[in-house]
């Protein structure tokens, strides 16, 4: 599989919640990490944080970028995914959109023969929910990211022969590692998606109020 080369970094954000999460690596052994409790400031405060967390490196060491494209909340995963899209346009760079299921999975650093059901909070009384399992080749999908009733979910678990339930806290920025990592290996499998396929994924439409 390819490899960066020790010059060469990748960077992902989470911003699909009050927090602010930021990771970089050259997966040669020079890796940071940093979450920020923000708030309403995520969207003003995020382009400073990251140029900082990016010091030393420079924009042009950077090989490909990802974004946690959701679900989660509607103006930061917006902000999050607008901001990954410019800077891989005006880089000429791959930009992988990762879920944040996904990555939630991902951080369980789990394999065996049990599903993973991840749940997350959304607005309704109803679920975010997504289905995935972690093998040697990596995470796979079982069942794609989407929006559920508490009753659906209880059945669709109920016909699982066997799962491990995972309920995502207010803390799911720190799973922007996994972010990271979950794009590295697509990188490695030679995957190079274009900036203008990622979109975000809201899981269901705004609340007008």
């Amino acid at each position: 599989m390819p490899v960066l080369n020790s010059n060469q970094y990748a960077i992902a954000l989470h911003t699909s919640t009050p927090q602010l999460g930021i990771a970089i690596n050259n997966y040669a052994g020079d890796s940071r990490s940093q979450i920020w409790d923000l708030g309403r400031d995520l969207a003003s405060q995020l382009h400073q944080h990251l140029a900082e967390l990016l010091l030393p490196q420079t924009w042009q060491d950077l090989a490909f970028i990802a974004v946690a494209k959701g679900p989660g909340g509607f103006t930061g995963t917006r902000v999050g995914v607008v901001t990954a899209r410019t800077i891989a346009q005006q880089l000429n760079i791959p930009l992988f959109g990762i879920s944040n299921l996904a990555a939630i999975a991902a951080a369980q650093n789990y394999q065996g023969d049990h599903l993973l059901a991840v749940q997350m909070d959304a607005r309704r009384e109803q679920l975010f929910v997504g289905i995935y399992q972690i093998t040697s080749q990596g995470l796979s999908t079982y069942m794609q990211d989407t929006l559920m009733t508490q009753a659906v979910w209880q059945q669709t678990l109920a016909n699982l022969l066997s799962y491990q339930l995972i309920i995502a806290d207010e803390q799911i920025a720190a799973s922007v590692t996994n972010v990271l990592d979950l794009a590295y290996t697509d990188w490695q499998q030679g995957q190079h998606p274009h900036w203008s396929e990622i979109t975000p994924y809201y899981g269901q439409h705004p609340v007008k109020g």
